[in-house]
């Protein structure tokens, strides 16, 4: 409706198109979202593995508790790769990849560990997901010039995560 509503508006006057070089307003890229995307995905396979060894009934609530980790597993798996797919594609240009040339290739093995992660409760791979978002996010706040630490996220599954040292 709202389409045909602007082509009717349009009719005879063209306006031009609008263009952008982004998606999303400049300077407010950050990976962190990719970062408890990940992280995300450890603590699901974690809780689906402890309901998978203290729950004795496989009933209709213990199908829907599964359901529901399983379903929050892919939803950021895919979240997880879509961050990370936007800074590359629309932050990161020649400067960076000449600074990095490992991020197209650290890049793609975020897709794969993503997709492996959503796949499967396989923690090593989702261990390895979270060790390529780090190592992207440095990559990402070395060419910000700022520097950045590693914490302990303050909570499960309490991995270390990159910050940004501010």
């Amino acid at each position: 409706m709202l389409a045909k509503l602007i082509a009717t508006f349009d009719h005879g006057r063209r306006i031009p198109d609008a263009q952008a070089h982004c998606d999303i307003p400049c300077r407010i890229y950050d990976p962190s979202a990719a970062q408890i995307a990940a992280l995300t995905i450890v603590r699901m396979i974690d809780l689906i593995e402890e309901t998978e060894t203290t729950t004795k009934e496989r009933n209709s609530a213990y199908i829907n508790l599964m359901a529901r980790f399983v379903a929050t597993k892919e939803e950021h798996g895919i979240r997880c790769k879509e961050e990370i797919r936007v800074i590359w594609g629309d932050y990161f240009k020649a400067p960076q990849f000449e600074q990095f040339p490992e991020i197209h290739d650290l890049t793609h093995g975020i897709m794969m560990l993503a997709s492996q992660a959503k796949q499967s409760v396989d923690r090593v791979k989702a261990l390895e997901l979270v060790g390529h978002v780090n190592r992207f996010a440095e990559i990402f706040w070395a060419t910000k010039a700022i520097a950045v630490k590693r914490a302990t996220c303050p909570y499960p599954p309490s991995l270390e995560i990159i910050y940004p040292d501010l």
